[in-house]
């Protein structure tokens, strides 16, 4: 029998704010409860990927007498464009949603932000429930309120917070994930770890075998943890005014491979270069020790997970850097560690400073990893 869902809060100022995440299996037939009473109308957002998982939902919010519509949209980044925000809102328009009406997304972290920021923005802002099917959507994108779309100049520059009514990690869906794509998602498993809780990484590092098995205990006790790191940061921090700052370890430099490889490299790819740099950024300037340094790469490449990136990027790279959105003007910020669990902010007038943390992680264009992970 399968075990009991857990359920994790994640709080806020005000109590529409307020919303569970449900990690279980089979918690499809929790979609209506989290939609509420009120609402009538529902869009269904789906990667073309998932058709048949988005005619499910769809066909199960029908059965309980609702009018409920699936939009099909590109796979992966591919759909996180203002066109295709454009074209659900074209959806929503000609099926009269009004502010009572709610949003479905099914997918992965693309997903859930693309139709986020579409509920955040129609009509100001009407009911969103999230149901994450993979392990990045599940313990990052899809838990916090955070919603965005790319531009040409960079990911996630266009967005809005705007905290979904519910989230329901259904853990069937990993049983099906390819495993590259279960691995890349667990950079960000292996950030939760570095920034808040270390029993993350004691776990991962006794049980590398049960973590590439997307069925395993251990791997729903990964989900757990690091939903509830997630949930205990985000509460009483939407919108990144303190601690959720924190999150975004390893983003900096990721976010600016992604740009530079056109988003071929999948998230946690990227996420996983950005910790290094990170990690040999923090030593140089003396805030981690060297065992912790050494741990990411050790750890990460036991994920199969790249931990260098191309020496001949780096101008690419550090223009990528300049858009990030913890940069105040020309200043640079990175989060980085003073120790296991121990995040903080360095910020960085010299760039000199970056280059020299760069070259620990740089490898020789033929060398370099061009992945989609």
């Amino acid at each position: 029998m399968p075990a009991e869902p857990t359920v994790i809060q994640v709080t806020g100022d005000k109590p529409a704010e307020n919303y569970d995440v449900v990690i279980g299996n089979g918690l499809l037939g929790r979609l209506q409860g989290m939609l509420g009473e009120r609402v009538r109308r529902v869009l269904v957002i789906h990667p073309r990927a998932l058709r048949t998982t988005g005619d499910t939902v769809r066909d199960e919010l029908a059965e309980a007498g609702l009018t409920a519509l699936t939009a099909e949209i590109p796979d992966a980044e591919e759909g996180k464009h203002i066109q295709v925000a454009s074209f659900c809102w074209q959806v929503l328009g000609q099926n009269d949603f009004t502010r009572s009406d709610a949003i479905v997304a099914v997918g992965g972290g693309a997903v859930t932000d693309v139709a986020g920021f579409v509920a955040a923005t129609w009509l100001r802002g009407i009911k969103v429930v999230h149901i994450p099917t993979s392990l990045l959507g599940m313990v990052d994108a899809a838990v916090g309120g955070k919603t965005g779309i790319n531009t040409a100049e960079g990911k996630n520059l266009v967005g809005a917070f705007h905290p979904p009514a519910g989230v329901l990690v259904d853990l069937d869906a990993l049983g099906t994930l390819p495993k590259n794509e279960l691995l890349s998602g667990m950079a960000e498993v292996v950030k939760c770890g570095f920034i808040a809780d270390p029993a993350i990484l004691d776990l991962i590092e006794s049980n590398l075998d049960a973590v590439a098995d997307g069925s395993s205990d251990v791997v729903r006790e990964l989900v757990e943890r690091a939903v509830r790191v997630k949930a205990d940061i985000v509460s009483g921090d939407l919108r990144e005014a303190g601690r959720r700052e924190f999150l975004n370890y390893g983003h900096t430099l990721g976010h600016s491979i992604e740009l530079a490889e056109r988003y071929q490299w999948r998230h946690g790819a990227a996420v996983s270069v950005g910790m290094v740099f990170a990690a040999e950024l923090g030593r140089m300037v003396g805030r981690l020790d060297d065992a912790t340094a050494d741990r990411h790469k050790e750890i990460l490449t036991s994920l199969g997970l790249p931990v260098t990136y191309r020496k001949d990027r780096w101008s690419a790279l550090l223009d990528g850097m300049r858009r990030d959105k913890k940069s105040r003007g020309d200043l640079l910020r990175f989060v980085v560690l003073d120790g296991p669990g121990k995040p903080s902010i360095l910020e960085v007038p010299d760039t000199s400073l970056l280059f020299a943390a760069y070259q620990e992680i740089a490898s020789e264009p033929e060398s370099g990893i061009r992945l989609s992970l």
